[in-house]
């Protein structure tokens, strides 16, 4: 398998339409065998996905991406997660534990921060709402789907996540670092994009947002069950472990096992902030 990641001095860079190069990995049984970082040829938009298929990619790893994008991708038949952040490595490390879910693929989401997720083979694989799976146009600029004083800009933002339980689930103030956007750009759940993009430097608002606002509704036709004997491997997989399905078509799926009996396995393919309402502070401290 060899996945490819939008790449700039060791990060994500994160416009699909205007890298200027990839870094490429060799993976085999969930292990990275070698690595290398090649230019994109003089080439952009639409046209990359021809370029990356041609060079045995298989999947693309990558910050935001337009529709335009998109689409050439998946007609080349490579699996896109997009709304990925920060250091290249580590995101494909994350990817091979299961722990890197995508914002554009199924528009229903990931983390607040990346957000969106969209697993490969879910709902909308053909289609998406601009609020829910945006990051960069065709033309490799950002798409902006929303109106406001922050529409368009690059923001930095602290925040705090918690349930209605008032416990937390995430916090870039215990992570030390802001965490940067494109405010209206899709690269955040709609919710937390919405909250932002009239905000005032200094200024901190608290935000509950349902889950239409999140990542989306639970949907009980994401959980299957199959026979462990038609499933080899599946007799070492244990209830609560992150394994990855695939499609027909041959698309990584991520699932999360929560049952498991002595002849079956349930799946479960709904991303693991379904259904909930999630509750934000968020402080604007930059305005890039």
């Amino acid at each position: 398998m060899k996945i490819a990641v939008t790449y700039d001095n060791g990060n994500v860079f994160q416009h699909f339409g205007r890298t200027e190069s990839f870094k490429i990995y060799e993976v085999k049984d969930g292990e990275v065998l070698n690595t290398e970082v090649i230019g994109n040829n003089g080439i952009g938009h639409e046209a990359l996905a021809a370029y990356l298929k041609n060079l045995g990619v298989d999947l693309l790893i990558c910050g935001g991406m337009g529709q335009g994008a998109r689409n050439a991708l998946a007609e080349s038949g490579l699996v896109v997660v997009s709304g990925a952040q920060g250091d290249a490595d580590e995101a494909v490390q994350a990817f091979l534990r299961g722990e890197l879910e995508s914002q554009g693929v199924n528009c229903d989401h990931h983390d607040h921060e990346h957000h969106h997720e969209e697993e490969a083979g879910g709902c909308g694989e053909d289609g998406c709402d601009p609020g829910q799976c945006g990051g960069c146009a065709g033309c490799g600029a950002p798409q902006i789907y929303l109106e406001g004083a922050n529409a368009g800009k690059t923001v930095r933002v602290h925040y705090r996540g918690t349930f209605n339980d008032g416990s937390q689930f995430d916090s870039s103030y215990d992570r030390g670092e802001p965490l940067e956007f494109v405010c209206g750009a899709g690269m955040m759940i709609r919710g937390f994009d919405e909250a932002v993009v009239n905000m005032a430097l200094g200024e901190t608002v608290d935000v509950h947002l349902m889950p239409e606002q999140a990542y989306g509704p639970y949907d009980p036709n994401q959980v299957i069950t199959m026979a462990i004997a038609a499933m080899p491997g599946a007799e070492n997989v244990e209830k609560g472990q992150k394994v990855y399905l695939q499609t027909p078509q041959g698309y990584p799926v991520p699932v999360t096992v929560t049952e498991k009996t002595d002849t079956d396995i349930t799946f479960d393919a709904n991303h693991e902030m379904a259904g909930k309402e999630l509750n934000f502070r968020i402080e604007l401290v930059e305005i890039l």
